[in-house]
């Protein structure tokens, strides 16, 4: 390119051709071509849209140069050129950024944001690839929506958030590609002005800016693959390829009319704008063909290649159709491509079309015998995109390493430690890993501590991650730290922290709480990590009592006045005392067997006929059930009684007792003379009704014991009689 004179090379690299295009712009949207020039390749040295031999692209690429040269009348040293869309790389990611509490959003955020967006795109495709000493350029990336709080949000910045993400398309191109370019165009004495994707130079020419709202989907048909770009609400969307395009139905030609390839692709391109055309086989036999007779025998290429186009774009844009199809590339131009193209996308054929020269209507030729059709939308928007971003590749030093960045005008310090091979937890500070925990099912969380940020210096000067860089900038970074992970002690639970008071054998003792994690008891200097399930228990088996008390367990005592075993749960407020022993009976005061019947009846009361008790109070069990070792009820002797037929009254036995005094209710009794009292004899000298209820429940305590009324009494025994409410 002649600065002096404003001309803009541009080269436009193909698998079978290379179009050479000078011109300049005229205001913002129109575009002067003083000049092209087109040659294709003799061999294979482009293959898929990759330069396999730079010697022989240099070569062509300095013919076209020399030509354009003599036309123009001028020399050319820059020049714009685009990568083929069959190599790019690209990803569709979501990214999310968490903030520990509610922050409002500023650009540092979301240029944070996206590149993790970025980075995520990166890893994925590394990922992919079988090689991991690959590398890969990012050349762009493209937001298509950011979302506050989840929510879906054209605008974040200013915002306040407790998360932002970002939805994006990143591009990358594999190093060799770029390296492949830049080696075969300097080789032929060029200097690289600009470098674009073909899919976004076609795109930039066949769908302006205000038609990117509607969802349209642009096919680049090549000789090798098909290029595919899909808009959507302004933004491009994605990118994909097919490895079929215009070749397929040159072979098929080849292979019915038995000719080499080169006639074939003649035949096949004559016929688009000729009713017939002359040629010879492989043994000279003449033969002239019809338009019509090559749609027939490539109507299986064509159905193949269109079948696939469709499934692409269906598959790119989200598993629908799109609204409308534009279609560039010469492949695209053959008869029935579009109508095919319309029906594996079931659209209406007038909504599938060729863009030509109805988007070139802004472009002038100044050359003659230039036809304006579909083949020119890529070389004329290679040279547009010249105007747009003036980028190339610069150097950077990145903590004393030397690396290469894509100069899209606006390269940060962040591209150039993306470059350096920094990864976002590397530039970022990064919070402590977080402790996921349950109590009593309920989830809770202990978050880490924050992190100390990056240290950024850019020829010497302290900056952040958003600062230009320009080629030969030195950078140093000192990455970012991860703050420590988050701590907590099971005595640091709330639940955890409350006691239990339990009266044991007369004296009070403090229990923590009984502690689980994931199942196994636990005390509570416990460290808590991530996923453990804790219970917290608020009752103690007895067994457990004495273990913690330090003393031995006995089998059986009375918990709460009722008899309990080991297994029995103990719980705050509790009262624990022994049994009393039964009182030992010396030897020879033991009944014999031989006693007559009627002393046995006088001294055992449980012998001695029941006193009559009223209607009402049958079938209550009183006091008389007990808890045995195991935590059951044993039956009382009431329900016992039920079942068993009240034995004959027999003649009062002779008492040769003394009388005892009790208190019943504070109240002093003198009992009458018996030679073995039970509580049931108060009735005959207190005065209590039972003749009605006068609670829900009659209480009848000895010391403080519940008692039953077969309990025997004691001179000096403190007896409580009342109904409870």
């Amino acid at each position: 390119m002649n600065n002096n004179e404003g001309y803009v090379f541009g080269l436009d690299i193909g698998t079978r051709s290379i179009v050479g295009t000078v011109g300049y712009r005229v205001g913002t949207d129109r575009f002067v071509v003083v000049a092209q020039e087109s040659v294709e390749h003799t061999t294979r040295a482009v293959i898929d849209g990759q330069i396999h031999d730079i010697s022989t692209v240099a070569k062509t690429i300095t013919e076209i140069k020399n030509r354009l040269e003599n036309r123009i009348h001028q020399s050319l040293s820059e020049v714009s050129i685009a990568a083929a869309g069959r190599v790019l790389k690209t990803k569709r990611v979501h990214a999310v950024c968490e903030f520990s509490v509610e922050t409002k959003v500023v650009e540092d955020h979301i240029r944070s944001l996206d590149m993790m967006g970025v980075e995520k795109a990166y890893e994925e495709i590394r990922k992919e690839v079988e090689d991991k000493q690959k590398h890969f350029f990012c050349v762009g990336y493209s937001t298509v929506k950011y979302f506050l709080n989840g929510y879906p949000m054209e605008m974040i910045e200013m915002h306040t958030a407790n998360s932002i993400g970002v939805e994006l398309i990143a591009t990358f191109l594999p190093e060799e590609v770029v390296d492949g370019l830049y080696a075969a165009v300097e080789e032929a004495g060029l200097h690289v002005a600009s470098l674009t994707l073909e899919p976004i130079a076609a795109i930039n020419v066949a769908i302006p800016e205000k038609f990117r709202l509607l969802n349209i989907a642009l096919v680049d048909v090549g000789a090798g693959t098909s290029d595919i770009s899909i808009v959507k609400e302004g933004s491009i969307i994605a990118f994909g390829m097919i490895p079929l395009a215009g070749d397929e139905i040159t072979e098929a030609i080849a292979k019915n009319y038995l000719v080499d390839f080169e006639t074939a692709e003649r035949v096949k391109r004559e016929c688009e704008r000729r009713k017939s055309v002359a040629f010879q086989n492989i043994f000279n036999e003449n033969i002239r063909v019809t338009k019509e007779d090559i749609a027939a025998i490539s109507e299986g290429a064509v159905e193949e290649i269109t079948k696939s186009v469709a499934d692409r774009i269906i598959e790119l844009n989200g598993g629908k159709t799109v609204s409308a199809v534009f279609v560039v590339g010469g492949g695209g131009k053959h008869e029935g491509f579009t109508e095919k193209l319309a029906k594996y996308l079931q659209l209406p054929e007038n909504r599938v079309a060729i863009r030509g020269a109805e988007v070139l209507t802004n472009v002038e030729f100044e050359q003659q015998g230039i036809r304006k059709d579909s083949t020119l939308v890529t070389p004329i928007g290679i040279c547009m995109n010249f105007y747009e971003q003036k980028n190339n590749f610069i150097h950077v030093m990145v903590n004393e390493q030397r690396v290469k960045l894509y100069d899209n005008g606006r390269v940060t310090v962040l591209d150039a430690c993306v470059g350096y091979g920094f990864a976002q937890k590397d530039l970022f500070p990064i919070r402590g890993d977080s402790i996921h925990y349950t109590v009593n099912g309920e989830e809770r969380v202990v978050k880490g501590t924050a992190g100390e940020a990056a240290i950024i210096r850019r020829n010497g000067k302290d900056v952040s991650l958003n600062e230009l860089v320009e080629d030969k900038d030195e950078i140093f970074i000192t990455p970012s730290s991860k703050g420590e992970s988050g701590q907590l002690m099971v005595s640091d639970i709330s639940e955890c922290q409350s006691e239990m008071t339990i009266t044991l054998f007369g004296r009070k003792i403090l229990c923590p709480k009984l502690i689980e994690v994931n199942g196994t008891v636990t005390g509570m200097s416990h460290n808590v990590k991530d996923n453990d399930k804790i219970e917290v228990f608020d009752y103690y088996t007895l067994s457990r009592v004495f273990e913690f008390a330090g003393i031995e367990g006995e089998d059986i005592v009375l918990l709460n006045g009722r008899e309990a075993g080991p297994n029995v749960k103990v719980r705050d407020g509790d009262t624990i005392v022994r049994k009393p022993k039964p009182i030992e009976v010396p030897e020879d005061e033991k009944v014999k067997p031989e006693e007559d019947f009627e002393k046995q009846m006088q001294e055992d009361p449980l012998l001695q006929p029941l006193k009559p008790l009223p209607d009402w109070m049958e079938g209550i069990p009183f006091d008389t059930a007990k808890l045995g070792a195991d935590g059951k009820l044993i039956p009382g002797v009431l329900e016992q009684r039920t079942h068993t037929a009240a034995p004959e009254p027999t003649p009062a036995a002779r008492v040769s007792a003394e009388p005892i005094q009790v208190t019943v209710n504070g109240e002093n009794v003198v009992m009458p003379a018996k030679e073995k009292p039970i509580f049931v004899d108060v009735f005959d000298v207190y005065p209590f009704d039972l003749s009605k209820a006068g609670g829900t429940r009659l209480i009848t305590r000895i010391n403080g014991i519940d008692k039953d009324f077969t309990e025997p009494l004691q001179d000096g025994d403190s007896i409580e009689l009342f109904w409870e409410q």
